[in-house]
């Protein structure tokens, strides 16, 4: 009977990745880096499809991604790098230049978000779009490549949770620095949040759809989702950061209760102020002609050929 129990628990336990970097040549492809990508192409199709479903001209969300994505890039970094300075400043395990190795994981999403958006709003200027309509179009694809973005955490064996015993622990079997360790179990807290991020994007899809919602609601309802989920998934958490510990409680759950308060207060705002959805998503005088304009133009320069001539 012993035995049984004990085979059905190994058979449930997630296992390590056997490996999370392949070699093509010289060069190495990195899954964290193919799952950010991956992350970021569909959350480009999904926003695509919403923008245009809102009104929007296909190719914009493209466009924006060009600013977005790199902005993002450079403010998860930063975040990082900000929250964990002691892993790469004053470590003698470690070279500071590593502050640039994206690649080996390491990127803070509050930061990612918060230049991301920075990123959306310089591009949505220079092409003449609302923003908080875009915004609305991108959240679902967003909180979409989130989830996806997990999976680099699961091949980096990195942000795990508290040891359990739980069927479904993961092992872990590499430390920070990547080098073997005697096997533990821990909260697949990679698993947890993948899971959750799904579960927000299939909400802000459907209430989007029942109640028509407009003027950054579907934002603040990203918004209060991600830091709901992230509260209680950041306390089984056990990676280091600085700040690790405020008033009893981690810095990044602290954010998710500042945020999560932002954004509930800019719904409520928003529903009282602006009920309903934008009937345009770009400024006077940009986006798209309808044909009633186009025709209006023609014929206001066939007058004026007519007159020149």
């Amino acid at each position: 009977m012993t035995t049984a129990l004990i085979s059905t628990t190994l058979a449930w336990t997630i296992p390590s990745p056997s490996q999370g970097v392949w070699h093509l040549g010289p060069l190495p492809i990195r899954a964290y880096a193919l799952c950010i990508i991956a992350g970021i192409i569909v959350a480009i199709i999904i926003s695509e499809r919403r923008w245009v479903a809102r009104g929007g001209t296909y190719g914009d969300i493209q466009d924006l991604a060009l600013w977005a994505v790199p902005f993002g890039l450079v403010g998860g970094r930063l975040y990082h790098v900000i929250t964990d300075n002691d892993l790469y400043f004053g470590n003698p395990d470690q070279s500071p230049w590593a502050v640039f190795y994206v690649w080996n994981g390491g990127l803070g999403i509050w930061g990612a978000i918060a230049l991301g958006a920075v990123g959306v709003w310089i591009g949505a200027r220079r092409k003449g779009i609302k923003l908080l309509p875009v915004l609305d179009a991108m959240a679902p694809g967003v909180i979409v490549a989130q989830a996806i973005g997990r999976l680099g955490n699961y091949f980096n064996q990195e942000l795990y949770g508290k040891v359990t015993d739980l069927p479904w622990k993961l092992a872990i079997n590499r430390d920070s620095a990547h080098n073997t360790i005697p096997t533990t179990y821990h909260h697949p807290t990679f698993l947890y949040e993948l899971l959750w991020n799904l579960g927000v994007f299939g909400l802000l899809v459907w209430a989007d759809k029942k109640f028509t919602l407009g003027y950054g609601r579907v934002m603040a309802l990203y918004i209060m989702g991600y830091t709901a989920g992230r509260a209680w998934i950041e306390y089984l958490r056990v990676d280091k950061v600085q700040l690790n510990d405020v008033l009893g409680l981690r810095l990044n759950v602290w954010t998710s209760i500042v945020l999560f308060v932002v954004g509930a207060l800019w719904f409520a705002w928003s529903a009282r102020n602006h009920p309903g959805r934008e009937t345009s998503v770009y400024r006077d005088g940009h986006g798209p002609q309808t044909d009633e304009q186009s025709s209006e133009a023609d014929e206001t320069t066939g007058a004026t050929t007519g007159e020149e001539g």
